[in-house]
């Protein structure tokens, strides 16, 4: 006669727990992860290094087979706009973040240098089989809208013997917020007083002159289906769709053509007086054999993160990044960080709230 009371408790007691209010799952970017459960870190960015960065995630995930870092290869105002306002949770960029930009962002911004990388002048000029040479001037003077044919005088005197076509330039620029507009404004308002006035410095910039496409990907597309067009693209990008680029006059009025050695060259000097924040420029640079539109490009972490575990995972992986990381550089035609810039940078990540 026990049993029928014995079950009614039972019923009972299953009915209070199963009315308890549960308790409410985290948001995954402030929350811990379960022993063993996959922790996906996103980030955004400069299309730069975006080759480089993607096998670096490749690499770090079959070492880290729990963790996943997703890239997106937006351009570098769009990675800063998406750090600042905490929708990934590390940003890229290959120009540093203006004082005003670290001031909207909700806590200090630690700028890391990651590989080194030029940026090219490409063209599409069929009937020009030699490589071509610009002035700094030269190239300003073109994207001010100011020299609108190949057989205009000033590039013919860069190049005696080529001949050029009495054809029409096709300007060719960033549409998106771009660190790679970052460095060929930063350059070209170096060398150009004009340029400094009208165009400036930044990420996006209003353009005299030209058609614009997105990413580095977007400007190799243009210039390769356009007669006459001329842009300007990280290396890589050059090399891997075959599109010809022009050798830069540098500071010291030598042709250099952008390689591996001369953008080492042109970080050499930064190497031996870099800022402690990293924000550090380095076109034009000094010396020979440089290449006068050579950066560094950054990664963008928080120094008072608010997800302490997926901090950890990224300081770890920037480790691996500045140490073994830096091996993978060379193949895909960037340059390793000088050695004292690495011992800095290992130094700065204590800065980081873990």
């Amino acid at each position: 006669m026990r049993r029928p009371k014995l079950l009614l408790t039972v019923l009972l007691v299953t009915t209070l727990i199963g009315c308890q209010p549960k308790e409410q799952s985290s948001s995954p970017s402030t929350s811990s992860q379960a022993p063993g459960s996959t922790i996906t870190i996103n980030g955004a960015g400069a299309t730069f290094p975006y080759p480089l960065y993607s096998k670096w995630f490749d690499e770090y995930q079959k070492m880290h087979t729990n963790i996943r870092i997703n890239y997106q290869s937006i351009g570098s105002g769009g990675g800063i706009k998406q750090v600042t306002a905490g929708t990934v949770f590390f940003g890229a960029s290959d120009g540093p973040m203006t004082d005003e930009q670290i001031k909207a962002a909700p806590a200090p911004m630690l700028h890391l240098p990651t590989v080194l990388g030029a940026v090219a002048p490409i063209y599409n000029i069929t009937s020009v089989t030699k490589p071509l040479q610009f002035t700094g001037p030269t190239l300003a003077d073109i994207y001010l809208g100011k020299i609108t044919r190949w057989d205009d005088a000033r590039i013919a005197k860069d190049n005696p013997g080529v001949a050029l076509p009495a054809t029409d330039i096709v300007v060719v620029h960033r549409s998106d917020g771009s660190g790679t507009t970052y460095i060929w404004c930063d350059f070209l308002s170096k060398v150009s007083p004009d340029y400094q006035k009208r165009v400036g410095v930044a990420t996006s910039v209003s353009w005299p002159a030209g058609v614009g496409g997105k990413g580095n990907e977007g400007v190799s597309g243009l210039v390769r289906q356009t007669p006459g067009a001329i842009g300007y693209v990280e290396l890589i990008y050059a090399l891997q769709n075959k599109i010809p680029f022009g050798a830069v006059q540098n500071k010291a009025g030598e042709f250099v053509t952008a390689s591996l050695d001369s953008v080492t060259a042109a970080a050499a000097k930064a190497a031996s007086s870099m800022p402690a924040d990293f924000r550090v420029s380095i076109t034009n640079a000094d010396g020979a054999g440089v290449y006068p539109i050579s950066s560094f490009t950054w990664i963008l972490l928080s120094e008072k993160p608010q997800d302490k575990e997926r901090a950890r995972v990224m300081v770890d992986f920037m480790k691996w990044a500045l140490r073994d990381g830096q091996h993978f550089a060379t193949d895909l035609h960037y340059a390793p960080l000088p050695k004292a810039v690495v011992d800095q940078e290992l130094a700065a990540l204590s800065k980081i709230q873990l």
